[in-house]
Parts: structure tokens; C-alpha cells; sequence
């Protein structure tokens, strides 16, 4: 029972993948019926982990075969799923206008029925499989830059929730990996196992009344602890080296159109790329504005690998 409760609290479901509103986490039937992607506009390699598991992929309107192009991989979060995650985020648009191609791809199913991302110890592998997510998104690199004029110096990882764990564990173990934009999730709680190669720009965005994967940090029962907000930013800007605090900046957005105002802050820690927007009153899933995708992926692009 307690590791249902769990599930429940975990999941960001949503029954159809054609809305593009925020999930649904009143919804726990999900838990038990999640959305079945349509295998139509997939792509994958001949062989290897890509044609086991074809991922969603675009092409933006613009792209030149001739000039190096960015690449996003967007990850849901547990029991969702990449078309349920897309239609959420809506960055079709996105890509089309600022010109980078785009790999949505979901993960493998655990013993419930549900799609998870084995991240770190604290989300989501609840059934011990092992299996190997890290490999899996690498190869989509892989493949989409046997396939297109990827830029290697602008390949950005981004997800919600479980997603978000897995954005942290790419910038740990994908030395390709310039930038990462994770929403509700987090780095190890044992920081000697995130050993990055070098620097990786990242960008924390959390509501400090998430009662899901709280912005204090906690654990889910059954499952190791996760780290705070705070401790995550402070990891990366110990990898990076960074100078100085984190410090607010005195900038604030507009990030959920559930609350009043401008109601995140902005901090950031000097002499490096680690930022921290914290979501006043926000809880697990905003209520993205509509230019969200456009927000987020402004921070990516401005962080290339030198």
C-alpha cells in the first residue's frame, strides 16, 4: 500500500496525450491504464537500443543540412509518457522557430503498467530492472547525429519530475550533454556519484510547495532521499566550480498562470551557469504559461559548451 501511495503521488498522468494541459494527478485510474503511444512518426537506428525503442522525433521547419543545429531531448515524468509530454510543453512551435531538432522518446514500462526513467536510487526503477537509460538517450544522440547535422556543442537535455532525475543523471554521465533544464526533480543525494567531465550548465526550476518531490528534499516511501533544491544547485556549483554564493538576482517571471503575479524568483551562483528559479507557492505540476517553452529553452540556448 505504501508504495502505491507512492505511485500516486509520482505520477503526472494524463489519459490523453491531445491536451495540452498540465497532468493530471487527481487521476490515479492512469496508474493502471497509462496512455499507449502511437508508433506512427518514430524513428530509430537499423539495430541497437534505438530500433528496440523507437523515440518521437521533429525536424524543425527551418533546418539546413549544411549548418549545425541544437538538438533537445525532452523526458516525461513517471506513468506519463512523450506525446502526453509534448502536447503539455507544446515545443514543435519552439523548434520551428529558433531551429533545433527535437527527440521526445519514452521510457520502458515497470511492473504496474507505468513509464519510468531509471535516473538515480531515489526515482524511479521501483522494480530494481537495471535497465539502462543513460545507453538508451545516448544512442538517440547518437542516432539523430548519424542522421542530421547535429551541433555538437549545443545538445540539451530537459524533463519534469522523474524526467528531471534523469536530466541531472544525463549532466552526470553524458559528457555530450551542454545544458540541462530540470523541473521537480533532482541530482544523487550522494554527490560522489555524479562525476561529470566538465562543466554542465544547469537550470533548477521548482515550486517550494511541491508535496511530490518536496523543494526541502525527502524521500518516497521505500526509496532512498533525494536532495533538497537548494543542496541540487549547490552540488553543480561544486562540479563546476563555481564562485561565490547562490545569490537572488532580483529578477522575477511569470512561470504559472495559477498564481499571482510574477511569482518566481531567480538565483543564480556567480561565475558559472547553475540557476535556481523557485516557483513561490508552486507545487509538483505548474500551470505553465503558454510561453514556457520558450522560457526554458532560452536558458539552454544561451549555454552552449564553450
Amino acid at each position: 500500500m505504501r508504495v502505491l501511495c507512492m505511485l500516486v503521488a509520482l505520477a503526472g498522468c494524463s489519459s490523453s496525450s491531445e491536451t495540452a494541459s498540465a497532468p493530471d494527478l487527481a487521476t490515479p485510474l492512469d496508474l493502471l491504464s497509462p496512455a499507449v503511444p502511437d508508433l506512427a512518426g518514430l524513428t530509430g537506428a537499423d539495430s541497437g537500443l534505438t530500433a528496440d525503442r523507437p523515440y518521437n522525433f521533429y525536424v524543425p521547419s527551418g533546418y539546413d543540412k549544411n549548418t549545425p543545429t541544437p538538438l533537445l531531448i525532452l523526458l516525461h515524468g513517471y506513468s506519463f509518457n512523450a506525446e502526453g509530454q509534448e502536447a503539455w510543453f507544446n515545443m514543435k512551435p519552439v523548434a520551428d522557430a529558433h531551429t533545433f531538432l527535437y527527440a521526445y522518446p519514452n521510457g520502458t514500462v515497470d511492473f504496474l503498467g507505468n513509464r519510468f526513467w531509471n535516473a538515480t536510487d531515489a526515482c524511479c526503477d521501483i522494480g530494481g530492472t537495471g535497465v539502462d537509460d543513460v545507453a538508451y538517450l545516448n544512442a538517440i544522440i547518437d542516432d539523430v547525429s548519424a542522421k542530421y547535422n547535429v551541433d555538437p556543442k549545443r545538445i540539451f537535455v530537459a524533463g519534469h519530475s522523474n524526467g528531471g532525475f534523469m536530466s541531472h543523471r544525463m549532466a552526470c554521465d553524458a559528457p555530450r550533454v551542454a545544458a540541462i533544464v530540470s523541473i521537480a526533480g533532482a541530482v544523487w543525494k550522494d554527490d560522489s556519484r555524479c562525476s561529470p567531465a566538465g562543466p554542465v550548465s544547469v537550470l533548477q526550476v521548482h515550486g517550494d510547495a511541491d508535496t511530490v518531490i518536496s523543494y526541502d528534499g525527502g524521500s518516497n516511501p521505500g526509496l532512498p532521499p533525494y536532495p533538497s533544491a537548494h543542496d541540487t544547485v549547490a552540488t553543480w556549483a561544486a562540479k563546476n566550480g563555481c564562485s561565490g554564493q547562490l545569490v537572488d538576482s532580483g529578477e522575477t517571471l511569470d512561470l504559472d498562470s495559477a498564481l499571482a503575479g510574477a511569482e518566481t524568483t531567480v538565483s543564480r551562483y556567480s561565475g558559472c551557469n547553475v540557476e535556481l528559479w523557485t516557483i513561490h507557492g508552486g507545487g509538483h505540476v505548474p500551470n505553465f504559461q503558454p510561453s514556457w517553452g520558450e522560457t526554458f529553452y532560452g536558458f539552454l540556448a544561451a549555454h552552449p559548451k564553450p
